[in-house]
């Protein structure tokens, strides 16, 4: 196999591991995949940097949206990254930012760049839109 093919394949696998371990809500797993771990949410501009603000990010999203999961569609290999394209999924039953629950489900179509430094995660940057999932919580 080819220094690249094992690199893409040794990134791939970070990323599935990672995914399905929010899935599991195992978030040691989670953030051990990390070099450093580091979120962005790009719909949001708010980005979680260090151990404590992601741990910090989970209990938030998690408290808000406690069945959160996602459904892998497809990866896609860039030079110093993985793309996901996904589905999530979660129900609102807690308070998110000043939005008290409303019960409701949402499903989003979401991609995520897992940034590279070699074979190093050292960045999750989420790209959705917001309005999607607020027109599904609202009604």
């Amino acid at each position: 196999m080819s220094v690249v093919r094992e690199l893409r394949a040794a990134r791939e696998e970070i990323v599935r591991r990672h995914m399905e371990s929010e899935n599991a809500h195992d978030y040691d797993t989670t953030i051990a995949t990390f070099a450093r771990p580091r979120y962005e949410l790009i719909a949001t501009g708010r980005t979680f940097d260090g151990e404590a603000e992601v741990r910090e990010y989970f209990r938030e999203s998690r408290t808000a949206f406690p069945d959160q999961r996602n459904e892998l569609i497809a990866l896609h290999h860039a030079d110093n990254a993985v793309v996901a394209e996904f589905w999530l999924y979660g129900t609102h039953t807690g308070p998110l930012q000043g939005l008290s629950p409303t019960g409701r489900s949402f499903r989003c179509r979401m991609a995520a760049f897992f940034c590279f430094e070699g074979a190093d995660l050292v960045c999750e940057r989420v790209y959705f839109d917001t309005a999607t999932i607020l027109q599904q919580l609202t009604g």
